[in-house]
């Protein structure tokens, strides 16, 4: 009788086993497959972009007014950035790939830059017109390129995940078909040093080439490192720590550090720069108990966090609630001028309050004291260029960056409309609106701190 039970019971865990082993089985299937599917459709409109941004540019060769040629510029900058969207979504970031990336990016600030000034005043020059036709056999250049890789893709039944495999493993050869494919493209793109951007785009470049240098401090070993975390994070020292140094290719110098904290049983992940070990993003994964605090004391939390490693004069820009986790962006305060690149994202577990989520690299690579200038136009002047059916609630003045990266004054009012809450940016120079944010989540106004 015992024996009947026990193997009927045997026999039933063995079952319930095989079950569980099927079903994460089908889980797993199903993410790859996701994934793949994901990689697939982001190759296939990278191609579809690049086939119509070197039909675009062409066409640019063929005009002279301002009435067709701006628009086509414009659409020149919007396929260069939709192409970099799509190389964004593909597993490339263990490969470089940068050049051509930077170079679909000069592209885009080329093309905006001459798309928005005023043709009939300050025409295409020749310097300029020569740079489009020298883009224009680039671009064909890289858009044959893809299509060689895109071929091979679909004649061999190439999958994408066998391209992430092969750039984690560090042990085997990288002679995947679509890796040798994008690191042709790659080094064609880095011969084509002639071309002339002009001195705006140069001098934009080398802005974006200087951000690492903000990040000040004496470069830490290893070991300094870690106990630099562990007193930041307040951390027993026993704590198990793993360390790895991030790839020379990075977009910065850094140590990425894996916690497992016994005491409250969570695991942190997290990146500090060599320099100074100042937190870069930190992530803690725990399970999040029952609600205790409500939003307002959990951006207290948030508020006191930043002031006790002395990151001041932020106050909060957004804030929102995802099911038991409070949700910040804080931006520094210069003044009477918010500085919204100085930007700081902060989680806040709703149970006890601890810091399950930090993000500082907008703060650390753009933040330093701005010569902030007087607006050229009047609030009145800007407030015409606001939608007469928004209800303006709040206003002030704001640094933000536009399409180009630049950093520009605007004017910023915040109004609904439709029961809907915006905030419209308008350059405090010039009077184009820069900018219209849809505001989601709860906005809530606090003493700077």
């Amino acid at each position: 009788m015992i024996r009947s039970i026990l193997i009927g019971a045997l026999a039933i865990g063995v079952v319930g086993t095989s079950y569980w082993g099927y079903k994460e089985h089908q889980e797993k299937n199903a993410v790859l497959i996701n994934a793949e599917n994901t990689y697939q459709r982001a190759f296939h409109d990278l191609n579809f972009h690049m086939d119509a941004l070197e039909e675009k540019i062409g066409s640019t060769l063929a005009m002279n007014s301002r009435s067709s040629l701006s628009p086509a510029l414009a659409e020149v900058w919007r396929l260069t950035s939709e192409a970099q969207n799509d190389v964004g979504q593909l597993p490339l970031t263990l490969m470089p790939f940068n050049k051509t990336e930077e170079f679909l990016s000069n592209i885009g600030s080329f093309s905006y830059r001459v798309a928005v000034r005023d043709l009939d005043e300050k025409p295409l020059s020749e310097d300029e017109y020569e740079t489009l036709k020298k883009l224009h056999n680039h671009s064909n250049d890289i858009k044959n390129e893809l299509r060689k890789v895109q071929a091979m893709v679909i004649d061999h039944n190439l999958r994408w995940m066998d391209v992430e495999l092969a750039l984690a493993s560090e042990s085997e050869p990288q002679d995947n078909t679509i890796i040798d494919g994008f690191k042709t493209v790659d080094k064609q793109v880095e011969g084509y040093s002639e071309v002339n951007w002009g001195p705006e785009v140069n001098q934009l470049n080398e802005k974006k080439q200087n951000l690492s240098k903000n990040i000040e401090g004496e470069e830490l070993s290893e070991k300094e490192a870690k106990q630099h975390v562990l007193d930041f994070l307040d951390i027993d020292k026993n704590a198990s720590i793993d360390i790895t140094t991030t790839g020379k290719d990075s977009k910065y110098q850094a140590y990425s550090l894996s916690i497992e904290n016994p005491e409250n049983k969570s695991s942190v992940n997290l990146d500090v720069t060599k320099k100074g070990a100042k937190p870069i993003w930190i992530l803690m994964d725990r399970k999040i108990g029952k609600q205790k605090l409500s939003l307002n004391e959990a951006a207290n939390k948030a508020t006191n966090f930043l002031k006790e490693h002395d990151i001041t004069n932020m106050e909060i820009s957004e804030s929102s609630q995802y099911e038991r986790m409070g949700v910040f962006t804080f931006v520094y305060q210069q003044g009477d001028v918010t500085i919204y690149p100085d930007a700081v994202h902060i989680k806040v577990a709703l149970d006890n309050g601890d810091i399950t989520g930090y993000e500082s690299i907008e703060y650390l690579t753009n933040h330093h004291e701005r010569k902030v200038t007087d607006p050229t136009i009047s609030r009145n002047e800007a407030l015409e260029q606001v939608n007469p059916n928004v209800q303006i609630m709040e206003e002030g003045l704001g640094v933000i960056k536009n399409d180009l990266g630049e950093e520009v004054l605007c004017y910023e009012f915040m109004g609904t409309i439709e029961n809907e809450t915006y905030r419209i940016f308008v350059n405090a120079d010039t009077g184009r609106e820069e900018r219209v944010e849809k505001m989601d989540g709860t906005e809530m106004n606090y003493d700077t701190m």
